[in-house]
């Protein structure tokens, strides 16, 4: 809970109040019945009008008074728990922001996107209950039964006994519950996770006519939460037939016993009805008490849930005295091991030596699983080694500022993202303070220009979320163009051209050739015409490297290099034209019908 209490901040007012306006509510409501006694025996039996029209005003005014006090509980506890809400899903989406990969790992997204919406909207409608229901049903319970034993202790007696009746019934239903609302929030993320991935992923479903297969599959969780639910409802709706018949029962005996007393002159009418009237307060102040707890058994899963985020601990952080400059791009691999799964057995990456000099282009070539992507995901620290070192300008990675050498190592994924927004928008993730001039230059060397300017807004088309109004080789491009924005002194392309033809890969290459001669340039690449003429191309194979070499040397000793070279020029090129490079050098192209190439089981990613 002290996660929850923390998030208070800013609303402390809000809080504070909420309780109060709801006593005051309270004492106007124990006041009434008071009044209303007195008006029966002290005006209505004495024939008293002024006593009865004076009462009677009494009354509206502590009426009018409970009515304030409780719009203003309302209005207060809303704000506070409405602030709740806020800084909880502020802080958790700060918090993930600081989660490195590994950490990210351990959370499904929809996990954390239930844990975002549902859990906090749990929370929040707990914390609203707590502060008006939980403040006013003990406190209306109490003084009513004080109220009650001052009028006649022999019948209060008869509260006592419902109230203890109940209070046996919510403490053996409350952890069932608890237990319940447990497993149905883990089925929460099952559901998210289906409509996630439908979504993303509605242009296959639709290709492959799945459609059918996957609402099936939709109403599968739906039923499996409707299930859930219904079971832990079956438990909560007993409480009202049975806090009902509680409070019937009670009404019966004060009537039986009540009318005794006041037929043998031990109770007068008017306080016998102010305590059928406290009896229906003591009683529904059970009932709201119960509904808190179940809120709070509710909301408790949730917090729970919130909590792993808020204590889950990033992976990767700062040093104590953390190195901020970067001096250049050289990298070095020294034996190098890692595993995604700590208590794995085997590693991805096994005794990994490899020295890359300031401003070399590096090409990344190796077959699907042979951990190219999860050796440049080192450099930029978004894994940390488990053995060995990863050096850049010199330095291990780790006695770097996170911030800064992320800023100094552009990365461009397998998975290309846009956000939505206009390009200019896009663009300047790279650097937010960058002039329209800066965009244009980052995007002519990426060769997004040519088809930026063929828009109707140019620079200012705006991107729908995700880049789905561009084609995937636009996306790649304008991804490229982003990370060019930074400067870096390392630019990572990750299977980053495999959607562009092999003529505007070999533009973008001679861009990078000439423009960022100082940049370290790593490019992994499913095309051997994409790395061939870089000065050294690194051939991987189950998390270790084969060989480095140039191109002439890997295709005289590196039988991979040489099999998947064979594979892809021995169709003769691909659907595109082979492209001159504008220094005079002809560049292979890729056959059509492979797409990746394939030979003697190896095949490039």
């Amino acid at each position: 809970m002290k996660h929850i209490i923390r998030q208070i901040r800013g609303y402390w007012s809000s809080t504070i109040a909420t309780p109060l306006y709801m006593l005051l509510e309270v004492a106007m409501e124990m006041v009434i019945p008071l009044l209303m006694a007195s008006i029966i025996d002290d005006g209505v039996n004495a024939g008293d009008m002024r006593h009865i029209l004076v009462t009677g005003v009494l009354m509206v005014v502590c009426a009018g008074i409970g009515l304030f006090g409780g719009i203003m509980g309302g209005k207060y506890g809303a704000i506070a728990s409405a602030g709740l809400a806020k800084n909880l899903r502020s802080t958790m989406f700060a918090r993930i922001q600081t989660y490195s990969f590994a950490n990210i790992d351990r959370f499904s997204s929809s996990s954390l996107i239930t844990r975002l919406t549902t859990d906090v909207t749990n929370v929040q409608n707990a914390f609203q209950m707590i502060l008006r229901m939980g403040m006013r049903a003990p406190a209306s319970l109490i003084v009513a039964m004080i109220m009650a034993f001052r009028i006649s202790s022999r019948l209060s007696v008869i509260y006592l006994g419902a109230v203890a009746f109940l209070a046996v019934f919510i403490a053996i239903a409350m952890p069932i519950t608890g237990r319940r609302f447990s497993l149905v929030f883990k089925k929460y993320d099952a559901l998210n996770a289906s409509v996630q991935e439908n979504i993303s992923a509605i242009r296959v479903v639709k290709a492959y006519v799945r459609g059918d297969h996957e609402k099936e599959k939709f109403m599968h969780a739906t039923e499996d939460i409707y299930h859930s639910f219904v079971n832990v409802e079956k438990l909560i709706v007993m409480m009202m037939p049975l806090m009902q018949a509680t409070v019937y029962t009670c009404i019966l005996l004060i009537s039986w016993n009540g009318a005794k007393f006041v037929v043998g002159g031990e109770l007068l009418t008017g306080e016998l009805m102010s305590l059928l009237t406290y009896c229906m307060n003591i009683l529904m102040s059970l009932m709201m008490l119960a509904m808190v707890f179940v809120m709070i058994m509710m909301s408790t899963a949730s917090v729970k849930r919130i909590s792993e985020v808020m204590e889950e601990e990033p992976d990767i952080t700062n040093p104590a005295e953390p190195v901020i400059e970067i001096p250049d791009g050289s990298i070095d691999f020294s034996d190098v091991k890692f595993r995604y799964d700590k208590d794995a057995d085997d590693y991805v990456l096994k005794d990994v030596d490899l020295h890359i000099n300031s401003g070399e282009t590096i090409g990344i070539l190796g077959g699907t699983g042979s951990a190219k992507t999860s050796l440049v995901n080192l450099v930029s620290r978004l894994y940390d080694v488990d053995e060995g070192s990863v050096m850049v300008g010199g330095r291990d990675v780790r006695e770097y500022d996170v911030r800064a050498l992320r800023d100094a190592v552009s990365v461009v994924l397998q998975k290309n993202v846009l956000f939505s927004g206009t390009i200019y928008d896009n663009l300047r993730w790279g650097n937010k303070n960058a002039s329209d001039e800066e965009c244009h230059r980052a995007a002519k060397l990426a060769c997004a220009d040519e088809f930026i300017e063929r828009l109707p807004d140019g620079y200012n088309t705006m991107i729908e979320q995700g880049g789905t109004n561009v084609s995937g080789g636009q996306r790649q491009r304008l991804c490229i163009a982003r990370a060019l924005m930074k400067h870096p002194k390392v630019l990572i392309l990750d299977d980053s051209t495999s959607a562009v033809d092999t003529g505007t890969d070999a533009r973008i290459r001679k861009a990078f050739r000439e423009e960022i001669p100082g940049t370290t340039k790593l490019i992994i690449a499913q095309r051997i015409s994409s790395v061939q003429d870089a000065d050294r191309i690194v051939v991987m194979d189950d998390g270790q490297i084969v060989d480095v070499g140039t191109h002439d040397e890997l295709l005289t000793r590196c039988d991979i290099y040489k099999d998947v070279y064979d594979s892809q020029t021995g169709g003769g090129g691909d659907f595109d034209e082979s492209a001159d490079d504008e220094d005079g050098s002809t560049v292979l192209t890729q056959p059509a019908q492979g797409g990746s190439g394939v030979s003697d089981g190896k095949e490039v990613e």
